[in-house]
């Protein structure tokens, strides 16, 4: 029958019959699927096929680098320089028993002091750790991806037919498949949200609610083709509580929310993410802010305590870093959402960069950019670890249960903890941190006020 129409009618019907497929594939394998929160299992065994296409790659490069005597990128993963863990008082001490022979027995200044500071301002300057975790994580393995390895060069021609293959795939295939996906994601979120919005208050609305967030959420993830395994899901967010996570990338919100209801907290933007957020609180009671509160400390915490007493309403979801790092450590919390006196329920998020590098760095790429190079990455693969809820004890202010809190993350999820704020991305270091340092040095020179009054 086919043979009988003009070509243009027979393009026509093909174009049609591929459409009409794509779309039986898509509401078979994934919409549906993401409706009941169930999986095939067809992208963990994409992944497990990406991983042995990736170990046969990195093996061919090594054996070309020593046919060819090309040195090899090794990234460091510990730093260039061996540090101790002691404190400033011991370093000194240390030094002065090693150069003069004295101990610190008496308060005085000595001019050998000087060096402690002079080394550890070369050792900032030479293995900071602190810029390098708003940098992209380097890889020991090749991905296919020219972008995650320094070691891309030509090779062989399997080798480089291997990544042409993997760039029409990921360009060709994935990029539109994904970008089908985001949107089917997107729009069935808004036109959901608002649709729930009109209905009264009360169990069927909070119901509908949940399960339309939830579905449009998983969308969105296997938009990402995002392999996730959450661990301790019994420790999961409840109501009246506040869900602390560390913070890689944007899409972090993503993950957690295919996997939990959560009140979202923020500033209101325009565009399309004001569209979108305009119709998630009609159906959920989200916690928005205009670009005028957002500096007024008392208004937000105001807010959330109003949000947290009242035991019906969804957890809130906070990211207290207030900042993307490069998913190789947690930096400091922020204390203003753990002084409302909640309970806390941290959460650890690792991702697996071998398919895919999560971070975004936002003072080099723009949203756009950065969903695009999501969108064209083998896949997002990451672990979620829900931790048991924590409270604040009685002798402890905001700032130390931050840290108790950030210590628990960085140890689950194998992450680097570091006292620095995040805001240094942009900022200069504060005078207070300075000012910490020179307290520490004149309290081990005069002593405290104790030791004074007494001689």
């Amino acid at each position: 029958m086919f043979l009988l129409l003009p070509f243009d009618s027979l393009v026509v019907n093909l174009l049609g019959i591929s459409i009409t497929v794509l779309f039986t594939l898509l509401l078979v394998f994934i919409i549906v699927p993401a409706i009941f929160g169930v999986s095939f299992g067809i992208r963990k065994v994409y992944m497990k096929t990406l991983l042995k296409i990736f170990q046969w790659a990195t093996l061919r490069i090594e054996r070309g680098a020593k046919e060819k005597n090309h040195p090899l990128y090794k990234p460091y993963v510990n730093g260039i320089i061996a540090k101790e863990p002691t404190s400033l008082e011991e370093e000194i001490k240390e030094m002065r028993r090693s150069g003069s022979g004295k101990a610190l027995d008496t308060p005085e200044f000595e001019l050998s002091d000087i060096f402690y500071f002079c080394r550890k301002g070369i050792e900032t300057i030479m293995d900071d750790e602190v810029t390098k975790r708003f940098s992209a994580e380097e890889l020991e393995s090749w991905n296919l991806l020219s972008r995650t390895n320094y070691n891309f060069q030509y090779i062989s021609l399997r080798l480089t037919v291997l990544w042409g293959l993997g760039v029409l795939i990921r360009y060709c295939f994935l990029l539109p498949l994904r970008i089908a996906l985001a949107f089917t994601g997107i729009s069935l979120l808004v036109t959901g949200t608002t649709v729930v919005g009109y209905l009264p208050n009360g169990r069927c609305k909070d119901f509908l609610s949940k399960h339309v967030h939830l579905m449009c959420y998983r969308i969105c993830v296997r938009a990402l083709t995002a392999i996730i395994t959450y661990h301790d899901r019994e420790n999961r967010p409840r109501n009246g509580g506040i869900c602390v996570a560390n913070h890689t990338s944007p899409i972090d919100v993503i993950i957690l929310a295919s996997d939990g209801y959560y009140a979202m907290v923020g500033q209101i933007h325009g565009g399309l993410m004001g569209v979108i957020q305009r119709a998630m609180v009609k159906a959920c009671p989200h916690v928005w802010f205009e670009r005028s509160e957002v500096k007024d400390r008392h208004l937000v915490a105001r807010r959330l305590t109003e949000h947290v007493q009242d035991k019906s309403k969804l957890p809130i979801l906070i990211f207290p870093e207030g900042t993307c790092i490069n998913n190789t450590s947690v930096m400091m919390f922020k204390k203003g959402s753990f002084e409302i006196g909640a309970t806390v329920y941290p959460v650890a998020i690792k991702y697996d960069p071998q398919f895919g590098d999560a971070f975004w760095n936002s003072s080099k790429y723009g949203m756009v950019t950065y969903l695009l190079r999501m969108m064209t990455s083998w896949a997002i693969v990451c672990s979620v670890w829900y931790l048991p809820p924590m409270t604040r004890q009685p002798e402890e202010d905001a700032v130390q249960f931050a840290n108790r809190v950030k210590s628990a993350i960085a140890r689950q999820g194998g992450l680097v903890d570091l006292l620095w704020d995040g805001g240094l991305k942009r900022e200069k270091v504060k005078d207070a941190f300075k000012e910490e340092q020179q307290k520490l040095y004149s309290k081990m020179i005069v002593g405290s006020h104790e030791d004074r009054s007494r001689s």
